[in-house]
């Protein structure tokens, strides 16, 4: 049964086109800062700086083509020294030419001082020989296996001097005994995540991992509820290649770390990676850990590479905090954690977690932590305070990572000289509360470097690892058994293909908090947009008080346009019930029956009003339809409530507010009954004749055609996919709705 309400629901359509769009996508430059050594030269000299430890790949290139040079031209000069004239000429002392016509004083001393030269040169191989097999000795093994691709690893060390001191290696630096990452090793990646800020900054860090990566990826994600639910369908929907995602309940972890005070803006959310060696499965051994603020500008597979370097006890990779945060000294009276130095900044954190369970981490932190809270009272900078409490006390846990693997955006830091002398930066770590607008002298190449990622088309990023098998995905095999069943030669190919279309979405873009009402009563307002309506958002939310659920079909660049414009407004942002679904943009055709069941199927309320965002509701209609469910009984029948539409042209109308005023302006000539001159048929069965004078719901019969906007349950049916553009996609859905009722009352329900 199909009832109409008593009062109506003028609407208005507002069709103006939003300003054109502003893109940000700028390549991103390399620094290149003068004075930086790039000398790559063949010296024929001992010294102990060109023979000492391989500290980069041109010194050990230096010193293999001297070796390997010096006998070469040494064997060239004897060999043309023993032809004269196409005659073999003996070097040897023992055999002497007396009777050569040739055979003089003058070739003799010539000789003589050939073969001096030759004892000298033989005597240097040697040394250079000697001073090599030092150096190899102490250079890491070469590890065994694919070796597709070897990374440019640089030192870092492991040293303590050298930690205080901060010493640095080149970044392209070529050492022939650097470790190499096989072609498809897996590597883990551990991030904590918490909130729809964090979920947002996730995505950004994880397509710029994605875009150098050559490795497949296994993500571990230790994220609360909402997190979870937000990035759970993103990476599901993403759908790319050799790519896993695990996800750790943070809520559970929370009890292990409540017990601290904590300052920092993280919260407790900013402590979990201190327990990460009981959070994350006991089969894995090691995991590069990083924050949600993290932009790599390389193959994660270098970093992970660095492993390998790990000697003796040391089991934590952390770059040198560029601050002097941890040097006390930044105003008076200010007291740091202790830290060795400078301290470190967890914002990038190599972890060996087989040695660090071994070395009983829980008890080690946790002594830790208790000592220094006696006197500390809380943690300033969260788990980055007791990380550098451990290492003062342990500093051979560490392993120092070349500045450039943890490039610090906050403001005073020294991070400038990281990248002074070093051109191809790793990663850029945008630890400032104020984010991109940190101040910093090259600000505007780090943010731009950011920004090609916050809006690079994500779609672009699904592309396979050739030659590293993914693993079986029973949801990709069946879309490419359907795919594989379509005929490419059908005109309608690309229009069929589309109901098969993961449409990658990011639900929940911005803050949403609301908790429906305890009487069952609420209503959501559900519809869908694109980006030329996004001016109706604000008008909407100060028509509709109630909860509102948006579907919005946009590129990754339009997704940051919204989320500015968003960002502007007081309205906007005066609102937490409004849930923000994008829904990326792929191939040609507008989706609207997916972006009208992405919107609905995330409704928290027992009942939804089906609308179109052109529609304004009335003043007041959210509180109306909230009795009005109660008065007809939706709970217990499959009833859908229908609300009648109108419609001006326009574009200043000053809106009725009661039913008296519609009446007045309909007969003015002022507003029309939706569409009446266009498609009659679409909202003929609402019977605007009886509605004029109706006080109490009434009846309405099916027909052909009817396409009303309608109030329902939130089990209703979700609307038929297949429809995509303009035309018959709510008719469909509202045959559908009949279809039940009758199905029902047949069967004497």
């Amino acid at each position: 049964m199909v009832k109409a309400g008593e009062v109506a629901s003028p609407t208005f359509l507002k069709g103006l086109p939003v300003a054109g769009q502003r893109k940000y996508y700028e390549g991103s430059r390399r620094l290149h800062a003068p004075g930086r050594e790039t000398a790559l030269g063949l010296e024929i000299a001992i010294s102990e700086r060109m023979l000492g430890i391989c500290r980069g790949r041109r010194k050990f290139l230096a010193v293999s083509l001297t070796l390997l040079c010096i006998p070469a031209i040494t064997w060239l000069y004897l060999f043309a020294g023993s032809f004269e004239d196409g005659k073999p000429v003996s070097l040897s002392p023992l055999e002497s030419q007396p009777h050569s016509p040739r055979y003089t004083a003058s070739s003799q001393r010539e000789r003589e001082s050939l073969e001096v030269r030759v004892r000298e040169v033989e005597e240097e191989n040697r040394a250079l020989r000697r001073q090599l097999s030092l150096a190899q000795g102490r250079a890491p093994g070469h590890r065994r296996g694919n070796h597709s691709k070897t990374y440019s690893m640089e030192e870092g060390t492991g040293d303590s001097e050298n930690l205080r001191a901060g010493i640095v290696a080149g970044n392209s630096s070529e050492c022939g005994q650097q470790p190499v990452v096989e072609k498809c090793e897996t590597i883990h990646v551990a991030i904590v995540c918490a909130g729809y800020n964090a979920s947002r900054d996730v995505v950004t860090l994880v397509k710029s991992v994605l875009f150098h990566r050559r490795n497949p990826l296994h993500f571990h994600l230790i994220a609360d509820s909402i997190a979870e639910q937000i990035l759970a369908t993103l990476f599901q929907t993403w759908m790319v290649p050799a790519v896993r995602v695990d996800f750790y309940n943070a809520d559970e972890l929370k009890s292990e770390v409540s017990w601290i005070p904590n300052k920092h803006y993280s919260g407790i959310y900013g402590l979990m990676k201190l327990v990460l060696t009981k959070t994350l499965p006991a089969n894995l051994e090691r995991v590069i850990v990083l924050d949600t603020d993290i932009t790599f500008a390389t193959d994660i597979a270098e970093l992970w590479a660095v492993f390998h370097k790990f000697k003796g006890q040391q089991v934590l990779g952390l770059v040198e905090n560029q601050s002097d945060w941890y040097l006390g000294n930044l105003w008076k009276n200010h007291r740091p954690w202790p830290a060795l130095g400078r301290g470190y900044n967890t914002g990038v954190i190599l972890l060996l977690l087989d040695k660090l369970r071994k070395m009983k981490w829980e008890q080690m932190w946790r002594l830790t932590a208790e000592r220094e809270l006696m006197g500390m009272l809380s943690t300033s900078l969260a788990d980055q305070d007791i990380f550098n409490a451990v290492i003062k006390q342990n500093p051979f846990l560490v392993y120092q990572l070349p500045c450039f693997w943890n490039v610090q955006l906050s403001d005073h830091t020294r991070s400038e000289q990281c990248y002074r002398d070093v051109s191809d930066l790793k990663v850029i770590h945008w630890n400032s509360p104020k984010k991109l607008r940190v101040k910093n002298k090259h600000v505007e190449f780090f943010r731009n470097l950011y920004l090609t990622f916050l809006e690079y088309d994500g779609n672009l990023l699904r592309r396979e690892l050739f030659g590293c098998p993914s693993e079986a995905d029973v949801n990709s095999e069946n879309l490419q058994k359907q795919l594989s069943e379509l005929d490419e030669d059908d005109l309608c190919y690309e229009f069929r293909r589309e109901r098969f279309t993961v449409h990658r979405t990011h639900l929940y873009f911005l803050h949403y908090e609301y908790e429906p009402a305890s009487d069952n009563t609420d209503v959501t307002l559900v519809a869908q947009l694109s980006m030329d309506r996004l001016q109706m958002l604000e008008a909407i939310c100060k028509h509709w008080e109630g909860p509102i659920s948006l579907a919005l079909y946009l590129s990754d660049a339009e997704a940051q346009q919204f989320l500015r414009y968003a960002q502007g407004s007081e309205v906007l942002m005066g609102r937490h019930n409004v849930a923000y679904h994008i829904v990326y943009k792929e191939g040609q055709f507008y989706p609207v029956n997916l972006l009208r069941n992405v919107a609905m199927k995330h409704v928290g309320t027992p009942y939804m009003f089906l609308s179109d965002i052109d529609f304004l509701p009335m003043y007041g209609l959210y509180e109306y339809l909230r009795k009005s469910v109660i008065q007809l009984d939706l709970a217990n029948t499959k009833k859908a409530m229908i609300i009648p539409a109108f419609e001006t042209l326009r574009y200043r109308l000053s809106f009725p507010k009661s039913k008296a005023e519609l009446l007045s302006m309909l007969d003015m000539g002022t507003l029309f009954t939706f569409r009446y001159h266009v498609w009659t048929k679409g909202h003929a069965p609402t019977n605007f004749a009886k509605w004029r004078t109706a006080t109490t719901p009434y009846r309405v019969e099916w027909e052909a055609d009817f396409e009303p906007y309608v109030v329902v349950r939130r089990d209703c049916p979700e609307y038929d996919r297949r429809f995509v553009g303009f035309g018959w996609n709510k008719v469909a859905h509202i045959m559908e709705l009949d279809a039940q009722v009758r199905r029902r009352r047949e069967a004497g329900l």
